[in-house]
């Protein structure tokens, strides 16, 4: 007898599921400063806000405080991916303390 097909689990984390679960990325630059925010806006409502900054305003470049808030932001989601993957892959295992 034909046992069901079970789901196959991830066991790794990708970009392209990072990619897969952001819905929109904006920037902002805080005005009379060098900080510039990414604001990560996720499929499922969630915000991740990543963020740079340059020390000397002779020296700002909006596409680098723009590509260093993205790297920020994609950073902190790795941390929340491998969170849940770790979950998927052990929550159960583990008793409640």
């Amino acid at each position: 007898m034909n046992q069901p097909e079970q789901p196959i689990k991830r066991t790794s984390v990708t970009t392209t599921d990072m990619a897969e679960k952001t819905k929109k990325v904006t920037y902002y630059i805080v005005p009379e400063t060098t900080t510039t925010l990414c604001f990560m806006h996720l499929h499922c409502g969630f915000l991740i806000v990543g963020k740079s900054a340059c020390v000397d305003p002779a020296k700002f470049n909006m596409a680098l405080g723009e590509k260093y808030a993205y790297e920020d932001a994609i950073n902190q989601m790795w941390q929340l991916e491998g969170y849940l993957l770790s979950n998927e892959l052990y929550g159960d295992v583990y008793d409640t303390v």
